[in-house]
């Protein structure tokens, strides 16, 4: 899905957004909110202050939905190829296919603006030599 696309669809949803809250507050007003299970109980709900308000409702859906946005699921993508490698021989031909295409997604995330410090955590190499000791 283009940037594009989801701004739109961003915008739609955020006046989606504001008909809802409208129709909340008519049906409060009634009386026809009230009385219900749960009422008064805390809402769990998800920190999503990193989304621009425009895009949360959109973004709320795609996540529902099991879509990710596309720098999110070259995030997910490059954790997986990161753990394959390190169970390959290097000198094996998959393994260098695979270590080039994560070393794509690696420039992808930084000109998303994504640092690739995930994939190298302080301790990742100590507990790794420590995991191939213990086999």
């Amino acid at each position: 899905m283009l940037l594009a696309d989801i701004t739109v669809w961003g915008s739609l949803m955020w006046l989606i957004d504001q008909l809802v809250e409208q129709h909340i507050r008519e049906a409060q007003e009634k009386g026809e909110l009230s009385n219900l299970p749960g009422e008064g109980a805390p809402l769990h709900l998800e920190d999503d202050s990193g989304v621009p308000v425009e895009l949360r409702t959109a973004y709320r859906l795609l996540k529902n939905s099991g879509y990710l946005p596309p720098e999110l699921e070259m995030r997910r993508e490059a954790l997986a190829l990161h753990d394959l490698l390190r169970e390959l021989n290097p000198d094996n031909e998959k393994a260098r296919e695979l270590s080039k295409h994560l070393t794509l997604l690696k420039i992808k995330l930084h000109q998303a603006g994504i640092s690739t410090d995930f994939l190298h955590g302080e301790y990742s190499d100590v507990i790794h030599q420590r995991l191939q000791q213990e086999e």
